[in-house]
């Protein structure tokens, strides 16, 4: 008896282990992703976003959106020294440039690292423009005509429109993101932006 209960129990480990294996082997045909998840170890599958940094799609959306609405943003802000009258434009549009630049390459270097496509330096002049306070081709060609105290209140009007799309993009990352970073990142932009917002107001006597 013992030994019919040994053979038994050794049919029935054979039988679990080759239903093991089929089902392994099933699971791997039906994605290319499952089977690379499965064989890779644990130390390996586990380190590569790690050192990416945990993203969702809410990240990506942020950085995509944010590189052209920054560009523009500096493209506006070159315009004052040349063509502003008030020394307070100049130095608000100095500050702009002088934060700006620095997070588009940073938005670069998440998007290069994830894999992502980085938005074409021309993207604004065709996608963007109409979103998140955008300015379209026509209102920079006004800009780019205007001079002295023209140019510096048309410079804030637009750049206030600009901020408010910029501090609406950022809470929508806030609240949807995952990266730290560019939550980071984004609280400093509305934080910024916006008393950079109740400075221009002020200087537009609508305190």
């Amino acid at each position: 008896m013992n030994k019919n209960l040994i053979r038994r129990t050794a049919l029935v480990a054979v039988a679990g282990a080759a239903s093991l294996v089929l089902a392994a082997c099933g699971s791997s045909d039906d994605t290319s992703a499952g089977h690379d998840g499965s064989s890779s170890s644990p130390s390996a599958s586990s380190s590569a976003p790690a050192s990416q940094g945990q993203h969702n799609a809410a990240d990506v959306a942020f950085a995509k959106g944010m590189i052209p609405h920054h560009r523009q943003a500096v493209e506006m802000a070159d315009l004052a020294p040349t063509r502003a009258e008030s020394a307070e434009v100049k130095k608000l549009a100095d500050e702009i440039r002088k934060a700006q630049d620095p997070e588009i390459k940073t938005l670069s270097g998440w998007l290069t690292s994830w894999g992502e496509q980085v938005p074409a330096e021309g993207a604004m002049d065709h996608s963007a423009h109409g979103m998140a306070g955008m300015m379209t081709a026509e209102e920079m060609e006004k800009l780019k005509d205007s001079s002295g105290k023209a140019f510096d209140n048309a410079f804030m009007e637009m750049m206030i429109k600009h901020h408010e799309g910029a501090v609406a993009m950022a809470k929508t990352e806030k609240a949807e993101g995952a990266f730290s970073d560019a939550k980071t990142m984004a609280d400093a932009i509305i934080t910024s932006q916006t008393a950079e917002i109740t400075r221009m107001n002020s200087l537009l006597g609508r305190s």
